[in-house]
């Protein structure tokens, strides 16, 4: 069921956008010294969930997370940095994109860690479905992102046909 059916005014990407920085301490970290992949995971569902509380202004849980690789180590002592922001809006849904970035303060590097999609679904108190404002993409980045956001949404979709009518055959 969905409340509120009249769709909320369209909101620009810019005022979903959100920045989160954790600096690696020795209990976010495995015996090697690298940041644990569950600690990442959390970082990156929380800064996924800040942009989309910013832009839905309303309860937003967390549905899915899209593949996830995590290209380098992190290690104790660095800074991670996540930026997320919407992609694209649906009907009560979100797509958000997260970037995971860490910076080492002492060489001056800046290296890629992961990058992540995320959809987010707005709720009220009660868990009922919300209408979630339209996204208006202000740059070509912006644009070419919302624009990937529908067929990562078809591509999720098919995917979850798949697995159901894998599951009626099991």
């Amino acid at each position: 069921m969905t409340g509120h059916a009249t769709v909320p005014p369209a909101r620009p990407v810019r005022e979903s956008k959100s920045e989160m920085t954790q600096i690696v301490l020795p209990n976010d970290t495995n015996p090697l010294n690298a940041l644990l992949g569950g600690t990442m995971m959390h970082w990156i569902d929380m800064a996924a969930a800040l942009a989309a509380h910013r832009h839905s202004h309303q309860f937003a849980l967390t549905a899915s997370i899209d593949h996830l690789d995590f290209l380098v180590p992190v290690r104790v002592g660095e800074i991670v940095v996540l930026r997320s922001s919407v992609n694209r809006a649906f009907k009560t849904s979100m797509e958000i994109g997260v970037r995971v970035s860490v910076e080492n303060y002492i060489a001056g590097q800046s290296r890629h860690v992961s990058s992540a999609y995320l959809t987010f679904v707005a709720v009220d108190a009660k868990g009922t479905r919300l209408r979630v404002p339209p996204v208006i993409p202000e740059t070509d980045d912006e644009r070419r992102r919302y624009e990937d956001a529908l067929r990562r949404r078809e591509l999720r979709q098919a995917e979850a046909a798949r697995r159901k009518l894998m599951q009626g055959q099991g």
